[in-house]
């Protein structure tokens, strides 16, 4: 732990790692309170069984378990004013929730898919543990054995299942962490900014201005955020684009694809696939894995290829 610490703190700075450790320590069992919302069903893991055992009852369990794995590759084509010309075309493959814990079919399937795309640079916005607490060696070992299978340049955020702890981990596997961060993105002679911010749903750990301000006013900007619920922020911040995971797109949906909950603060439209705000495109990736329970009903996963024009 001693080695992990100071790691951190070389990476991140003393108080950033040690305030980002406590509050870890403060709350991450916490079912009540604490966080952008005020229950955390998947912090309340007695709940989880019975969510699993009343699917069975009803007979769509194994349904589920067989939807869980059958992973979307969807396209989503965006134009914006402000794109620098070298990045027209320029393409991104966004992936969130892994969950790789509690979702290993979904985890087998994805490494069968990724080496038959074509794209310029890779997303991932956070959840990589099924879990919200304890080891997080299975994890980072499961994300490891999928790392080979990701071309190019990989950038990351942090979810509210993430440990800060995972950081060393990830950055050794060349998988870039931005923290309340910004990153430079050339292509030729021109620049856009891939931003990326700390967990904002439960440990509230999010810094939007921190992140922003080395961003030009003109510049076309990216916002990684594992939650979409902060897109008042971000879309008055100026970013151009969001992307973001987080809400399964309910997971267990009605026909329709209708989310029973989507457990976030959000207007309905923003919990799945594209939307705007204020000028800002945002899109919300239903995700990869599952989350307490292994299954997905009306509501398949999927991986996203966003594809950038001008």
């Amino acid at each position: 732990m001693d080695d992990v610490v100071s790691s951190l703190e070389r990476r991140l700075g003393h108080f950033h790692a040690r305030q980002r450790l406590g509050i870890e320590m403060d709350h991450e069992a916490q079912i009540f309170g604490q966080g952008l919302t005020f229950f955390h069903i998947e912090n309340w893991t007695s709940a989880h069984g019975l969510i699993r055992a009343a699917l069975k009852l009803t007979g769509l369990y194994w349904r589920g378990r067989r939807n869980a794995q059958r992973i979307q590759v969807r396209h989503q084509h965006l134009r914006f004013e402000n794109l620098p010309a070298a990045f027209d075309g320029f393409t991104l493959l966004h992936i969130s929730d892994l969950h790789v814990d509690y979702s290993e079919g979904a985890l087998r399937r994805l490494a069968e898919i990724l080496p038959g795309l074509s794209y310029d640079l890779c997303v991932l916005t956070g959840d990589y543990r099924g879990a919200t607490r304890g080891p997080i060696e299975a994890s980072m070992e499961g994300v490891r054995r999928l790392r080979p299978a990701l071309q190019g340049p990989v950038y990351g955020v942090l979810g509210n299942h993430d440990s800060i702890r995972m950081v060393p981990a990830l950055e050794a596997m060349g998988i870039r962490m931005l923290l309340n961060e910004c990153e430079p993105i050339r292509r030729g002679g021109d620049v856009i900014h891939l931003a990326g911010i700390d967990d904002a749903h439960f440990y509230r750990v999010d810094n939007i201005e921190k992140t922003a301000i080395d961003i030009p006013p003109a510049a076309f900007s990216i916002l990684l955020s594992h939650t979409p619920e902060i897109y008042r922020q971000a879309a008055h911040a100026g970013f151009d684009l969001m992307l973001s995971g987080h809400t399964h797109g309910g997971q267990i949906c009605l026909p329709g694809s209708v989310p029973i909950t989507l457990s976030s603060k959000l207007p309905r439209r923003l919990g799945s696939g594209l939307w705007t705000h204020h000028g800002m495109t945002g899109y919300t990736s239903v995700g990869v894995g599952t989350s307490i329970a292994p299954v997905r009903i009306n509501c398949l996963p999927e991986i996203t290829l966003i594809h950038l024009a001008r």
